[in-house]
């Protein structure tokens, strides 16, 4: 077992799990339920409950049991990797690839084509190895990958203090006013809806930070640059929706499209410090081609 790490609580009122996998990006919530059911999480040094509310002032003490083997596939998919070194790696990732394997999909995802191309990559979740943060399924782009838990660690530090710089393009229906601005509104797990996020008001609501830029204006829509300075689970699209400008192509917040088959959103670009060195470095990817063909089909 990993030597126990302790974090000093900023803020009352916080739930353990959520201050955990906040602390830990790389660890899905219901991994961090496990860890402190298993009695690896601690809190003063006295063993709570997940949803235990934390205090201003207390310490957080996390010990990271060592990995189970895994049982994951290894699969031989083509990636597209724009750089490699010993620590990382940054794929372009396309449409429809998910992630990582969840309940309908046990395979044939992002994780199973790294682990074919790399077998020895590892950190973080045991059941997302490598995995510092996530794409939707149908979100084209960038994404970074560590290949060990040192490199991990100080990508993941870099997420949870905003170090990393995220852009994304976006077509939205309607014209999007002002030009530029930002969306502030608290983001929690839609209660008529469970696989659907939303604005909540509710206590479960994390704070949520979108930035955007109009790149171009057409007849009945908007191209956007869209910086999130949080990484809540749908963010980009649920604040635009919230706003009245879902989306083109994304069925699950409201704005389906005759031209597109599936949610106009690609990761474009990506500035972070290399582990290796501390240099900062940029990476950027252009619209895939179903994106550039949809712009030209609304011009």
């Amino acid at each position: 077992m990993e030597a126990g790490r302790n974090l000093t609580v900023s803020f009352s009122g916080q739930r353990l799990d959520v201050f955990v996998t906040e602390n830990y990006p790389g660890l899905s919530r219901s991994r961090v339920r496990k860890l402190i059911d298993a009695g690896c999480v601690t809190v003063n040094a006295q063993p709570v409950k997940p949803g235990h509310r934390l205090e201003e002032g207390d310490i957080v003490t996390m010990s990271i049991p060592e990995p189970a083997p895994s049982d994951l596939v290894a699969q031989k998919m083509p990636l597209n990797i724009v750089y490699e070194d010993g620590d990382l790696m940054i794929v372009d990732k396309p449409a429809g690839l998910s992630v990582h394997p969840g309940a309908g999909h046990p395979d044939g995802t992002l994780v199973n084509a790294l682990l074919g191309y790399c077998p020895d990559i590892c950190g973080g979740d045991v059941a997302r190895p490598g995995i510092v943060h996530r794409l939707d399924k149908d979100t084209s782009g960038l994404i970074i990958v560590a290949k060990n838990p040192v490199s991990h660690q100080y990508l993941a530090d870099q997420f949870k203090n905003r170090e990393i710089s995220k852009t994304y393009i976006a077509l939205v229906k309607g014209r999007l006013m002002p030009e530029e601005g930002f969306i502030e509104a608290p983001i929690g797990r839609d209660r008529s809806h469970r696989k659907r996020m939303a604005i909540s008001t509710q206590k479960s609501g994390r704070s949520a930070l979108t930035g955007y830029r109009v790149i171009r204006y057409y007849d009945k829509h908007t191209l956007l640059e869209v910086k999130p300075e949080t990484g809540r689970t749908h963010q980009i699209r649920v604040h635009l929706a919230a706003i009245g400008h879902p989306i083109v192509g994304d069925n699950t917040y409201g704005a389906g499209s005759a031209f597109l088959s599936r949610q106009f959103l690609h990761a474009s670009r990506l500035v972070f410090r290399l582990p290796s060195s501390g240099m900062q470095i940029e990476f950027n990817s252009p619209l895939p081609p179903d994106l550039e063909r949809a712009l030209y089909d609304i011009d």
